[in-house]
Parts: structure tokens; C-alpha cells; sequence
């Protein structure tokens, strides 16, 4: 063999023995985590750390180039930047010794900084990272040990005839069973560590088993408030359907036994309430379609469910809050922080709410459980927070939310807009009769029509569903006898106070996107 490609295959075999070594870091730390702190996952942490510093145009593009899918693309991009890192870590380790342990510490040093300053983080959250950076450094420093002593034995000369007791050979076995056993052992012990910390950390069987008091209230749903039309999203959209936009990078457990809810602040008196106390206080059935400020002109960042809850006004008056508070500082077990105006949660003629089911069941973990804030008529992201564990009364000149900083607006009502569902832009469709549908909002207002164009035509009035009430979204449809070609169909609405949706195209930054839908579609 050349020295250039035995040099070429220590260097490889180096690699190797870093991402081993990072194995064993992940695998021990997710052990200690299991143990001392289950916040306290090196990758998840980092992750979510990454999350948060990342700027608001890399936020909009992940989020509007994988959707649901943007943090599950962020954990194989971690894992990928982990593999070459600790590849490199492993050749310093061999062109340099102590270089790959000293990149293991600062791997160690910058977890434990994302771990420690994360909300709610233990006193015991910096271990695991350190106790894994520990182990990892010191697989690394015996593989390569061995790997350096295997090619220094490879140039000494040869004194014995058995090749199998060479020290080059017994180097290279040593070697292979250290990385063998390591990386195995790394395998076994960090799946079975991350799966043991779900499953405890887990709280699906006790959502399964809970039962909730039956409501005060339900809604009513009207005659004609749902039309049957291929292609047309429903009236409620099913759970797991609905859309998912947050910034916690795993879904956060909380046992509603457990579960507290603090009102301080700027309030008469500071008010803790347990879920029976929230619960008992009565609960009545919502209908409240939903909007992501994310959401792009014909987008499907929004959906619309029955929602059982209390009145946030309700929770806020056992407080007491203070002349000259003007917004309500929401923040999550994750850490996140949203800026709700006071009047929105106080004003008898919003439907505020304080959630702990949706659809007719608890709330999927993913959306919530056990509380979380549904708010018509505002953006979520400055009301509708997930995994809630206290309100704040306070002011938008003292406070300020977890996106306001990160380039958008402090309030953010909802834009009133309207969606074109079907056809879709690409599914070409038999010339002749077509039947245009899709879905309008105007939360708190309420849609009073909406408008279709084929090409330059004349703008045509569609047909509307009932509307079960100002909150939720509006089903329409429009039969057209569509002539062979491509034609441009533009939509748009009016609303009950008699405004017109905005044509501007405006970016989904500072507080959310707007324009007339206009789509393409071809008639074969």
C-alpha cells in the first residue's frame, strides 16, 4: 500500500473514531438527562437554541419550504453538522493531539450554555453534557491512541513471522474493538436512553384517560354551513390536519395534575390556579378559525376547530388587573412569550379563551395540552400560546413578547382574507362545468361576500355557506363553465363592515401577509 493511501485511511479511521466518540457523548449525556434533567438533551437543546437565534427571513423560508416538517429538517441538519464535526474533531485528535478533545469541550461548553439558559432549566441541567463530553473523550483518546500506535507500528520493521502477534496487528484488533464495542454500545444505550425519556416523559396516557366536565355551552352549527365539494377544506378541520407552528423543538410534557397557572403583574392580587380550579370554573364550546402570521396569500397556515375553554376575562378579573396595564404577557413552559392586548381579553364581545379541548377531545399534545390560549381575531403569535403557565398583566412599554424583537409587530390583528381550495394550480381540469370553492375569514367581523374573476371578466358573486358566527371561516363556491386553456382565477373578499380586502401584496413581515389570490389553472 502507498504512504498516500495508508495516510489517506488513518485520517479516515481518525474520522470514524470522532463520530464514535460523539456517539458515546450523545448516548451518555441522554443517559445522565434521563436521570438528573430530561430538558438536558445536547441536540435537542441546541436545537432549540438554534431556533431562537436564527433570523426571522431563515424562519420564513424554513418554514415555507418544509411547513410542519421545518423542525424535523433542523434535527437532520444538526445531526448531519454533529457527523462532520466530530469526523474533524477525530483527525485533529490524530494530526494534533489534544485538538479533538478540546473540540469535544467546547461541543460540551456550548451545550451547557443552550441547556442552562433555556426556561425552567434544573439546577442539575449542565451534568449531562458534561459527563457525556467526559466519555466521549475518552473513547477518543484511547481509539486513536491505538490508531497511532497501529501506524507506527506499520513503519517499524519486521521481527516476527507471525503476523497476528505483531504490535501492528494487535494495534489494528484493538482499534476495531474499541470503535466496535463504543459505537455499538453508543447505538444501543442512546436510542433506548431517548426512548425511555419519551415514554416517561410522556404524557399520552394520561390525556387518554382524562375526562373533562361536560360544557355549559355548545355551538350551533347552522343549516348549509358546510358544503359537500371535492377539494373544499371541511368546516372543521380535524386535528390532525390542523396546522402546527411554534418554537419548541419537542412537545412539551405537562401532567395537568401538575399544571399551574400564575396571573401577576400589574393585578390586585397575585392568582395561582390548578387545571380543576381552571376547569371548574365552567366550560363552554367555541367555534374560532385560527391564522398564522406565517401564513402566505392562498396559504394553509390557519384551520378552524370547536374549542371547549374559560373566558380569559374570566381568569384575569379572579386578579384584578391594574389601571394603566395595557397588554397581558402570556408565556409557555417552553419559554416562549406572546404580547396580547388587554382589551382583546377582557372586551365581553370577544371570545377569549383559556382552551383544554378541541374538536371534542382533550388537546393533542402538539397544540397544547393541557392549556393553552385561543384568541379570534389576533395572529397567534401575540395570543395564541401553547403549554400556557402564567399571564402577566402588564405593559407594551415594559414588555415585550419572545417575535417582537425578532422584526415583528407587538399587535398583529388578523388581515381578513380568502382562499381559493379548489382547483389547485397544476390539477388540470375536463373544459365545461368546474365548480370554484374555497374558504374566507374575517374573525370577530364576519364575511359578508366573496368575489371570483376568470381572467378580465367581471368580478361574480359566489355563493356563501351559513356562517355559524363571526369567528369562524366562511365556505363559498362558484360554478363556472370553463372554456379550454389556461385561465387566471382571482378571489377576494368583503367583509361586514363593508371593507375590502386589501390587493397589495404585502410580506408576511411585520404583521402578516395580504393580497388577492390569484391562481392558474388549466382547462384541458
Amino acid at each position: 500500500m502507498s504512504d498516500r493511501r495508508r495516510a489517506a485511511g488513518l485520517l479516515a479511521l481518525s474520522a470514524l473514531a470522532g463520530i464514535v466518540g460523539a456517539g458515546v457523548f450523545l448516548a451518555v449525556a441522554e443517559v445522565a438527562a434521563l436521570v438528573v434533567a430530561r430538558e438536558s438533551s445536547p441536540i435537542l437543546a441546541v436545537g432549540s437554541f438554534v431556533i431562537d437565534i436564527v433570523p426571522q427571513p431563515l424562519k420564513e423560508l424554513a418554514i415555507s419550504t418544509f411547513g410542519e416538517y421545518d423542525k424535523i429538517a433542523l434535527l437532520l441538519g444538526l445531526a448531519l453538522a454533529v457527523v462532520v464535526a466530530s469526523a474533524v474533531a477525530g483527525v485533529l485528535q490524530y494530526l494534533r493531539p489534544p485538538l479533538g478533545v478540546i473540540a469535544f469541550g467546547v461541543a460540551a461548553a456550548l451545550s451547557i450554555a443552550a441547556i442552562v439558559t433555556r426556561q425552567g432549566a434544573s439546577e442539575l441541567a449542565w451534568l449531562p453534557p458534561l459527563l457525556g463530553a467526559v466519555a466521549g473523550s475518552a473513547v477518543l483518546v484511547l481509539a486513536v491512541g491505538r490508531l497511532r500506535r497501529w501506524a507506527a507500528a506499520a513503519q517499524a520493521p519486521e521481527t516476527l513471522t507471525d503476523s497476528s502477534s505483531r504490535p501492528e496487528s494487535i494495534d489494528r484488533r484493538r482499534f476495531f474493538q474499541i470503535i466496535g464495542v463504543a459505537g455499538a454500545g453508543a447505538l444501543i444505550v442512546g436510542i433506548a436512553a431517548r426512548a425511555t425519556n419519551v415514554a416517561v416523559s410522556s404524557i399520552a396516557a394520561v390525556r387518554k384517560a382524562l375526562r373533562l366536565p361536560e360544557p355549559r355551552s355548545t355551538v350551533t352549527v347552522p343549516e348549509g354551513a358546510e358544503f359537500d365539494i371535492p377539494g373544499l377544506s371541511p368546516l372543521y378541520t380535524p386535528n390532525a390536519d390542523f396546522y402546527r407552528v411554534d418554537t419548541a423543538l419537542t412537545v412539551p410534557a405537562i401532567d395537568p395534575s401538575a399544571w399551574r397557572l400564575t396571573i401577576d403583574g400589574m393585578v390586585g392580587e397575585r392568582v395561582e390556579l390548578s387545571f380543576d380550579d381552571l376547569v371548574g370554573m365552567g366550560l363552554d364550546e367555541y367555534s374560532i378559525t385560527l391564522t398564522c402570521v406565517s401564513n402566505e396569500v392562498g396559504g394553509d397556515l390557519l384551520g378552524t376547530a370547536k374549542w371547549l375553554g374559560v373566558p380569559v376575562r374570566d381568569v384575569l378579573a379572579l386578579a384584578g388587573p391594574q389601571a394603566g396595564a395595557d397588554m397581558v404577557l402570556s408565556r409557555s413552559i417552553d419559554g416562549f412569550t406572546a404580547s396580547t392586548p388587554l382589551e382583546a381579553l377582557t372586551d365581553a364581545g370577544r371570545d377569549a379563551i383559556l382552551a383544554v379541548a378541541m374538536n371534542g377531545e382533550p388537546l393533542p399534545l402538539e397544540h397544547g395540552f393541557p392549556v393553552r390560549m385561543v384568541v379570534p381575531g389576533l395572529y397567534g403569535y401575540v395570543s395564541a400560546t401553547k403549554w400556557l403557565t402564567e399571564l402577566k398583566v402588564t405593559t407594551f412599554a415594559a414588555d415585550e413578547a419572545y417575535w417582537t424583537p425578532r422584526g415583528y409587530s407587538a399587535q398583529a390583528p388578523i388581515k381578513f382574507s380568502s382562499r381559493l381550495d379548489t382547483p389547485r394550480t397544476g390539477e388540470p381540469v375536463a373544459a365545461g362545468a368546474v365548480v370554484l370553492a374555497g374558504v374566507a375569514w374575517a374573525q370577530t367581523v364576519g364575511i359578508e361576500r366573496v368575489e371570483v374573476k376568470v381572467d378580465d371578466g367581471d368580478w361574480q358573486r359566489a355563493t356563501l355557506s351559513s356562517a355559524v358566527n363571526d369567528d369562524t371561516w366562511v365556505q363559498w363556491f362558484l360554478e363556472w363553465d370553463a372554456a379550454e386553456g389556461s385561465h387566471d382565477i382571482t378571489v377576494r373578499a368583503v367583509d361586514r363592515a363593508g371593507e375590502l380586502q386589501v390587493e397589495e401584496r404585502a410580506p408576511i413581515a411585520p404583521d402578516g401577509s395580504s393580497g388577492w389570490q390569484r391562481t392558474l389553472v388549466r382547462v384541458t
